[in-house]
């Protein structure tokens, strides 16, 4: 089994419920932040980590995504027409973005059956999971720092952030105990999800972002069902952690949650202040504003 991690799943066949009425013909993760969708924010972050191949798992009514990592040919002769060449070297750019295959899961049947999805295409390697919804801001992308721990380290690592309080409860929290050699890694040894803040193992909660070797396909086809028929991504790293080291790594840089409405209005207004072309004139209107 080749140890390089060269693929990346993104999960993204979900309903997107939470941004009704505009999901509901637009995928959540085709939102705009700024000027981007959500899902290239993270398509740009695994090729970024050194990524050569992309898979996203789809759903119904997600020919979008589809169709905008794809060359629009009416658009770019339309721009190059007009002598638009900037414009023009965007479409395209986002179109030789990556190598992008797409899985249809018929059924929202939980993370775990999503990734499942990608067995076929993922085959016998090591492979990571980026969630769109989270947006990670940092120097050195988030996977790119997760997959040197996992190089280094060789067991499965799961992004977390210390999160304090009682909002811990709206996550999987690890257990186990900090690294003694890196502050940053946590050993695992087991994980709740959705605790009570009183009975939450730790503050290290999991974020959007996984590194897993492929024992986990077997282990997700022999998870059994929970509520509404799905299959959880946590109960087939629970059974993974019974077989091989699990690690908790608690990245550099600042985790936005887009696929809440305050968490997409903070990355809106974060991400364009640090825009060159945006930021000097919408920082000077944010101060204007008599709030």
């Amino acid at each position: 089994m080749s140890a390089q991690v060269r693929k990346a799943v993104f999960p993204a066949g979900g309903l997107g419920t939470r941004f009704l009425p505009a999901t509901k013909v637009i995928p959540k993760e085709m939102l705009a932040l700024v000027d981007k969708p959500i899902i290239q924010y993270g398509v740009e972050e695994a090729i970024a980590s050194g990524i050569e191949q992309i898979i996203i798992i789809t759903g119904r009514g997600k020919g979008a995504m589809e169709d905008h990592f794809d060359h629009s040919f009416e658009l770019d002769a339309t721009l190059e027409r007009r002598g638009k060449s900037e414009l023009l070297a965007v479409s395209r750019g986002v179109a030789n973005m990556a190598s992008i295959s797409y899985v249809r899961q018929k059924e929202p049947l939980g993370l775990g059956h999503a990734v499942l999805c990608a067995k076929e295409l993922v085959g016998d390697e090591p492979f990571a999971v980026i969630l769109p919804d989270d947006v990670i801001d940092a120097e050195v992308p988030c996977l790119r720092q997760m997959m040197n721990v996992f190089n280094e380290r060789g067991g499965s690592v799961l992004a977390t952030q210390t999160v304090e309080g009682p909002a811990i409860s709206a996550y999987g929290v690890l257990a186990g105990s900090p690294d003694p050699v890196d502050e940053r890694i946590y050993n695992c040894t087991g994980m709740v999800e959705k605790p009570k803040f009183e009975d939450a193992p730790s503050k290290q909660a999991i974020i959007g972002r996984y590194v897993l070797t492929p024992r986990i396909f077997e282990l997700l086809e022999q998870t059994t069902p929970g509520a509404g028929g799905e299959i959880q991504l946590t109960d087939g790293i629970k059974a993974l952690l019974k077989e091989e080291k699990v690690f908790g790594y608690t990245f550099e840089g600042k985790r936005y949650d887009a696929g809440d409405k305050f968490g997409m209005l903070q990355a809106t207004v974060e991400f364009a202040l640090k825009r060159p072309d945006l930021g000097p004139q919408f920082r000077a209107y944010l101060k204007a504003l008599q709030l």
